[in-house]
């Protein structure tokens, strides 16, 4: 749940910061904050039910909707935990830790049955169909990753795990995606996910050299920022965050608001135990496969000093109904892996609060730099406009949005007073995409560009009567709108 408590933190940053921080007072003036605190409320609940559950996202049976047989985790003791549970087996493959006999380690490669006692471990939970033997692994009845079903790159079940069906044919992700098309002033969007203590970005199925150069660029010194605020690493999913080397994530939210909306997007990992127990360097998924024992030790003594022990249950005998004498134990889940232990929820969620309001900070910003409006005399004016982005973000944001024709370009129209005609320039003009700052990084590069792209300048002569009210209005979906009514006869 930190991500829900995550997103809450902004919205109380927000409330509590307008009128007395500045940035939040300017940001809010200026811009519009979209938060969702729980896009998936249904896979939320059935995870913190009275029993509670590993649910990836969805509630719906998918790609079957009978149980197949084997393992299901389950709370067997209603102690509100799903914890692992162990039994001797000659064959298993982990021993205790010689330092710490309360661990479970990887049994050496030629030890005999003379060099030890050796475990099964598995998830706490029941064999649906039990033989008395063999012990299958079930997969989950919900087995739907709405973070699989978004149209980019969609692939079915059988290429990518969890996919659904066809592209949105969930009613959460169809309504994620509608509200954000119907919203095109969106700039930037971070998800708010558990664990790794990690941002991740784009491209899942593609490696860096898939993106438009500046758009790289542009998300490398977004993501340095994001270290910088709140300590967590910024990686390409597809460089650094697999689940297989020779695979690839497709249909993920992240992938589909940068390449088809043409926006910078984040998924924020919050939390990473590893971190905590001082473990550096340490890839994200491949230390979740194998890591060395001193790890191990690392990760005990952290749950003993500073989860007072609650993170690492000790070994309980416990009759297990198919499989007879078992012992509960090891690591709860998900009080100090997939969530952050409260005691430390604050203070690990409240650097994102500000960095999610310095990324909308950067967003492209339309303004009038000048608007004159000079009688040229016999009832006719000339009319000239100056406009301006402010923003470090250019106004399409991305490249990646003008190749996908994602955004229009900036739009300026005129309301004519009565009896009014414009003799010089258009009624209503397209002016292009006007530039930010986020490329100006050295004077020292001879190809560097100071010019004046982040502004335009329109000029119309128009004919009218003395004293009539000339509207203007420029507007861009992703800058805002800015409007100016001047009597002709008066300077603007």
């Amino acid at each position: 749940m930190t991500g829900c408590t995550a997103a809450l933190h902004l919205l109380d940053k927000l409330l509590r910061g307008y009128g007395s921080d500045p940035k939040v007072t300017r940001c809010l003036d200026s811009r519009v904050f979209y938060v969702v605190p729980r896009l998936n409320p249904d896979g939320a609940e059935l995870a913190m039910a009275d029993k509670p559950r590993f649910v990836r996202s969805s509630v719906r049976p998918y790609p079957r909707l009978d149980e197949q047989d084997g393992l299901y985790e389950e709370d067997l003791d209603g102690d509100g935990r799903i914890l692992m549970m162990r039994f001797e087996d000659p064959n298993g493959a982990w021993k205790p830790h010689p330092d710490d006999p309360r661990l479970m380690t990887p049994r050496e490669p030629d030890d005999g049955p003379e060099d030890g006692t050796f475990y099964r471990v598995l998830w706490e939970g029941l064999i649906r169909n039990f033989d008395g033997v063999q012990i299958k692994i079930a997969p989950p009845l919900e087995g739907l990753d709405l973070n699989r079903n978004f149209p980019v790159e969609w692939q079915p079940e059988g290429e990518q795990y969890g996919a659904g069906p066809f592209p949105l044919s969930e009613p959460e992700t169809r309504a994620h995606m509608e509200a954000i098309v119907a919203r095109p002033n969106i700039t930037g969007y971070i998800a708010y996910h558990t664990f790794s203590g990690v941002h991740l970005r784009p491209y899942g199925g593609h490696d860096d050299d898939f993106f438009p150069t500046l758009d790289l660029r542009a998300y490398k010194l977004i993501g340095a920022e994001a270290t910088k605020r709140t300590g967590y690493p910024a990686i390409s999913i597809f460089h650094e965050f697999k689940y297989d080397p020779k695979t690839s994530i497709t249909g993920s939210t992240t992938d589909w608001f940068y390449d088809h909306v043409g926006v910078y997007s984040w998924t924020t990992e919050f939390w990473s135990p590893q971190r905590q127990a001082g473990i550096e360097d340490f890839g994200y998924i491949e230390w979740m496969k194998e890591h060395p024992p001193e790890d191990d030790l690392k990760l005990i003594r952290w749950n003993d000093e500073q989860l007072d022990g609650k993170g690492y249950v000790d070994w309980y005998a416990w009759d297990h109904p198919q499989l007879g004498k078992v012992e509960l134990g090891g690591w709860d889940v998900m009080y100090c892996w997939g969530n952050v232990p409260p005691q430390f929820l604050e203070a690990e969620i409240a650097p994102h609060s500000d960095w999610a309001l310095w990324h909308l900070l950067i967003s492209p910003r339309l303004e009038i730099k000048s608007l004159d409006v000079d009688d040229v005399g016999e009832g006719t004016y000339k009319v000239r406009l100056v406009l301006q982005n402010t923003g470090w973000l250019p106004t399409n944001v991305t490249q990646k949005a003008v190749e996908r024709k994602a955004v229009r370009p900036l739009e300026v129209e005129l309301t004519l007073p009565e009896g009014a005609e414009v003799v010089v320039g258009e009624r209503k003009v397209e002016a292009g995409q006007l530039e930010g700052r986020v490329h100006r990084r050295s004077v020292l590069w001879w190809g560097g560009d100071d010019s004046t792209a982040d502004l335009t300048k329109l000029e119309w002569v128009i004919e009218a009567p003395e004293g009539g009210e000339l509207g203007i209005e420029a507007r861009h979906q992703r800058a805002g709108t800015v409007r100016r009514v001047v009597s002709l006869g008066a300077s603007a």
